[in-house]
């Protein structure tokens, strides 16, 4: 009898560690592809408010580009944060940019409820092809990006942010 147990909590152990390898796996953002942010400049987006702005007005700024929706709650939980480290870094040529993975109409509302004062773009369903360049295959959100001033990708974030690490990571650019 102690030898079938002993068996089953092999086998469960050999498939939990299987799920937990594939798992992480899956989960890690996969190397940025050449061009992802000379494509990122070259977007011109919608925001909140229905006017047309060019992702190239902020080159040469380090960005935190942040890929969200108005349905994923990691999402929305750190955006309170973006908006303080906007508050902080702003004037220090860093530059937090929300786009969302959603319709128009809930980012414009969403928005205007939560007084998000760093610029909401509207991407829809082109946002989630455009953050595949970027590394993120699972297509996970929220999924964050530090590009340098020098437009470099320095970072990728999939989940939701650790504030503390970032802030870190901009502190060393």
């Amino acid at each position: 009898m102690n030898r079938k147990i002993l068996a089953f909590v092999a086998i469960a152990v050999l498939f939990l560690s299987i799920g937990l390898y594939f798992g992480a796996k899956r989960f890690q953002p996969a190397p940025v592809a050449d061009g992802a942010v000379g494509a990122l400049m070259a977007s011109s987006l919608p925001d909140a408010a229905g006017g047309q702005r060019t992702l190239a007005e902020w080159q040469g700024k380090t960005l935190v580009v942040n890929f969200w929706a108005t349905w994923c709650p990691p999402c929305v939980d750190e955006m309170p944060e973006l908006v303080a480290l906007q508050d902080d870094l702003g004037g220090k040529n860093v530059q937090v940019l929300g786009i969302g993975i959603d319709s128009p109409s809930n980012i414009r509302q969403f928005s205007e409820k939560h007084r998000i004062t760093y610029p909401l773009l509207v991407a829809g369903m082109e946002g989630t092809e455009l953050s595949r360049q970027f590394g993120n295959q699972a297509g996970g959100l929220p999924f964050t990006v530090l590009i340098g001033s020098d437009g470099r990708v320095r970072q990728t974030y999939i989940g939701r942010l650790d504030l503390q690490k970032l802030r870190a990571d901009l502190a060393s650019l």
